[in-house]
């Protein structure tokens, strides 16, 4: 297994994106066009993808939020390789990089339709935030951080 920093150029993280964007067309029915439009990967320039065999498993990123915090965004895992702590290597790696350029706080978004995302991000210190940005009002959405500074 190998964890690699990369940018939304890596093929491995483009495929991945594909099948997480099946994944949530599915588990957010309607509301999935609002949602997309936040997800695109252009922005993306802290990229991690977790390789096995010489093959794509496991990818997350993050991008600027503000002065002292980055989002984490697009982040899946093949559902074959789940359960083998990638998700947490993944964040893992996020806080690592975010804290190299100079952040102190991670935020992110994800539906109250993706228990194991939920379990994953509280059980890594992430604490529910007031929704943020256009998550604002948006029953379906929870907002979390984390404080990297301690």
């Amino acid at each position: 297994m190998s964890v690699i920093r990369t940018d939304n150029t890596h093929v491995g993280f483009q495929e991945l994106v594909r099948l997480l964007d099946r994944d949530l067309a599915v588990r957010d029915g309607d509301e999935h066009a609002f949602y997309h439009q936040f997800n695109g990967i252009e922005v993306l320039n802290h990229v991690v993808v977790i390789e096995a065999d010489q093959r794509a498993v496991a990818c997350a990123a993050i991008k600027a939020f503000d002065a002292s915090s980055m989002e984490v965004k697009r982040m899946f895992v093949l559902p074959e390789e789940r359960g083998k702590g990638h998700a947490r290597e993944l964040l893992c790696e996020l806080e690592q990089w975010a804290r190299e350029l100079g952040k102190d706080k991670l935020v992110l978004e994800t539906g109250i339709k993706q228990p194991e995302a939920i379990r994953l991000y509280e059980s890594s210190g992430f604490q529910v935030t007031d929704n943020f940005g256009p998550y604002v009002g948006i029953a379906n959405s929870l907002c979390y951080e984390k404080n990297l500074s301690t």
